[in-house]
């Protein structure tokens, strides 16, 4: 007589398999019990490397062979391919598998070894000695000879012992990936496996990054919006009016992977959407490895890594964004601009300082709403009237005085370049030379501080561990160096970034150059001009003693600083 075996698939989130068996032998067995065997099998990436010997197929044949020699009723499959040991919690599995066994539908648990079952010996022995037998579950790990139902067995006493070493190999494991993954990070080999949204692989190096024209030129919108003074949730709202696919969705339609799901709406775009590709800084055609972190292998939630801890590679790909532009736009993403009652915003919000107290000028309006009444008002002098007077100025007439600055500034550029790169050039070096020393001697001192920390660190640890300090102390002291220390090395990246941009002056200017020339010739303020060009606004008090009106300002440009106008007028 031919036997037919007869498989069946349960609709779980992982792929449960129910292997019922052969007709004669269910009567042979005269099974009268309606409970399931539970044949577990588990395989993650890294135990995939070690061979077929622990492939998912090796485990089912194992296991439901032992189910039938051993005569155990209804073997069912549940299984989890590619999830790793040291977790329980993220094992869909083997979540279904203990879900089953709580509703008292489980009778047996089988599974090929110990570390099949997990990785982690505290919960593998807790599973195993405790949680199952409390569920009325006899487990067995085949090749460990540990079977719950005989707790004499000396089997079961070593078993604690192999789940030890089976979560030492999991640890080890996981050390040399990290210092392989570490080693790649520090080479600027991408660390991601997922492409940003604007970048596809290139056919000929996986490792390399090309541009997506298509996907590129929405990435450069996107920042332009931005530029031009709206918000991600404005720029979400546009993109979906224009019908523009989410990045899910576009990856979807071009039989790209992405790790996430797309949206009902293939054209639904979301803030945090946008925020993500505003922040990202592989637009600007470099590498960033060591985004972010995890604690422990028992700890999988990954936490964002502080940006100067990260590995920065410049220049690796074609860049999307000019590095001028994002970073500009991370300013305008700290500045928060303020809505008057009838929830106008200002192009000029967040630019706008005291020239006195140093403050923001706060944006409002006349009690009508209308725009042709709104106005700056230094923000001291709203809540401490004693501490700073009224810098009050109509935004039309801050239009008027800043387009005009620029008018008279980018036509000078124009006609007169070289006389302004020279007069620059002076000005920059007389204003910057005594900060520059400052900063040297502050970095200095800042770097001496740290390496005397350090060695106060040891010399405490030292004293600790001879009994000459005792635990409370050694705790108050460690904590207070520790953070000092982390203080003076945040100190030290800006005094060095600081420093930098100081050396670089007559970069600086050639930059601004480029970026003036641009707006010769404009007519009315462009909010992208506004952000490109110019750093700060200061205001000052306005001036009645001649009977009328008058209120001078002050701009401070991107990279510049303060332009001498009225001495390149005089010497024109």
């Amino acid at each position: 007589m031919t036997n037919t075996q007869i498989s069946d698939t349960m609709m779980i989130t992982n792929p449960v398999l129910t292997a019922a068996p052969i007709k004669e032998e269910t009567e042979m067995l005269g099974a009268t019990t309606n409970k399931i065997t539970a044949l577990y099998c588990r395989l993650s990436q890294e135990d995939e490397r070690l061979g077929e010997s622990l492939s998912i197929e090796n485990q089912k044949t194992i296991l439901l062979q032992y189910a039938r020699d051993h005569r155990l009723p209804n073997p069912t499959f549940f299984v989890d391919d590619g999830y790793s040991g040291v977790s329980f919690d993220n094992r869909p599995g083997f979540q279904a598998m203990l879900a089953e066994m709580e509703a008292g539908r489980v009778a047996n648990c089988i599974t090929k070894d110990l570390s099949r079952l997990g990785r982690n010996s505290a919960y593998t022995n807790l599973y195993a000695n405790i949680t199952f037998p409390q569920l009325g579950v006899r487990y067995i790990a085949i090749n460990d000879n540990f079977d719950s139902s005989d707790p004499n067995s000396v089997n079961n006493d070593f078993a604690g012992v192999k789940n030890w070493f089976n979560e030492f190999f999991a640890r080890d494991t996981s050390r040399k990936i990290r210092a392989v993954t570490k080693s790649k990070g520090e080479r600027g080999v991408p660390l991601t496996t997922n492409v940003p949204y604007g970048y596809v692989k290139d056919p000929e190096n996986p490792k390399h990054w090309v541009k997506d024209p298509e996907a590129a030129s929405v990435v450069q919108r996107i920042f332009e919006m931005c530029m031009n003074g709206r918000g991600p949730s404005q720029i979400a709202n546009q993109l979906k009016a224009d019908s523009v696919l989410t990045p899910t969705a576009y990856k979807d339609s071009k039989g790209i992977n992405s790790p996430n799901t797309a949206p009902e709406n293939p054209c639904g775009w979301n803030g945090s959407t946008v925020v993500h590709i505003l922040e990202r800084r592989e637009y600007t055609g470099c590498t960033v490895n060591f985004k972010t972190y995890t604690n422990s292998i028992w700890d999988k939630k990954q936490r964002e890594t502080p940006i100067e801890k990260q590995s920065v590679f410049y220049g690796t790909h074609e860049a999307i964004v000019e590095v001028d532009t994002f970073d500009k736009v991370q300013q305008i993403r700290q500045q928060r601009q303020r809505k008057t009652k009838s929830g106008c915003t200002s192009t000029f919000s967040g630019l706008v300082y005291c020239a006195d107290c140093g403050e923001k000028l706060y944006y409002g309006a006349t009690n009508n709403g209308k725009r042709e009444g709104a106005f700056f008002d230094c923000s001291l002098h709203w809540k401490r009237k004693d501490k700073c007077g009224t810098h009050f100025i109509r935004e039309s007439v801050l239009d008027r005085l800043v387009l005009r600055h620029v008018q008279l500034v980018t036509d000078y550029i124009l006609h007169h370049r070289q006389h302004f790169i020279s007069v620059m050039e002076r000005s920059l070096q007389l204003e910057s030379a005594e900060r520059l020393e400052a900063s040297r001697k502050q970095l200095e001192r800042s770097e001496r501080r740290i390496s005397e920390l350090k060695r106060l660190f040891i010399k405490i640890y030292e004293d600790n561990a001879k009994g000459k300090l005792n635990d409370e102390r050694f705790d108050m002291l460690s904590q207070s160096y520790e953070t000092e220390q982390k203080q003076l090395e945040a100190e030290v990246i800006a005094l060095r970034q600081e420093i930098e941009v100081q050396e670089r002056q007559n970069e600086n200017i050639e930059k601004f150059i480029r970026k003036a020339d641009k707006y010769v010739g404009i007519e009315e303020i462009d909010p992208a001009m506004l952000r490109e060009l110019i750093q700060a606004i200061y205001v000052e008090a306005p001036d009645k003693s001649s009977g009328k009106r008058k209120q001078h300002i002050h701009i401070k440009y991107d990279g510049i600083g303060f332009i001498p106008l009225d001495e390149l007028m005089k010497d024109e």
